[in-house]
């Protein structure tokens, strides 16, 4: 999986190709723990991303729980495959999707 940041003000644009499985889960946390400080409006890119695992789920929801104390985060250009496992998990209620 690759991932790419972009921090424009207070909004921390993170761009995801590949797969978020339990393999690449630990990057993603450790590479939003470094980098959400200061941090609004939290916007994940999913055009690339071809699989998300439950490993890849939970940090997301941890990244949720963390925003919607300091600000907002959303999720843009969800695949069918991808948003098909949100359905299926109930995280389609729980996640701003655009």
């Amino acid at each position: 999986m690759t991932i790419s940041k972009e921090l424009n003000g207070q909004t921390l644009t993170v761009k995801l190709d590949g797969r978020l499985d339990t393999s690449t889960s630990p990057k993603l946390q450790n590479e939003l723990s470094e980098s959400l400080t200061g941090v609004k409006e939290l916007i994940f890119d999913f055009g690339g991303l071809e699989y998300i695992s439950s490993s890849g789920l939970r940090v997301l929801l941890s990244s949720q729980k963390q925003m919607s104390k300091n600000g907002s985060m959303v999720l843009k250009n969800v695949s069918e495959t991808v948003m098909e496992i949100f359905e299926i998990t109930g995280f389609d209620d729980i996640l701003t999707i655009e």
